[in-house]
């Protein structure tokens, strides 16, 4: 399984939407000038890297079940 692309992609997605959390919260919590900025911007890439990685997600397990390897 941890040779599967498709699951290392999912995986990448991820981490890549906890990164964008992770700065977005800091942001948030730091407050100033760079968080006024890109607050909305940074959650708006969340949602957006989210709705991928949930994607990716459904993609590997349907295809999975469909005896993909």
């Amino acid at each position: 399984m941890l040779s599967d692309p498709l699951f290392i992609i999912a995986a990448i997605a991820c981490l890549g939407v906890l990164f964008i959390l992770m700065l977005g919260i800091g942001s948030f919590g730091k407050g100033g000038e760079f968080n006024r900025k890109n607050s909305n911007k940074l959650m708006r890439w969340r949602i957006y890297a989210q709705a991928a990685a949930v994607a990716l997600i459904i993609l590997f397990v349907f295809v999975r079940r469909m005896g993909g390897q």
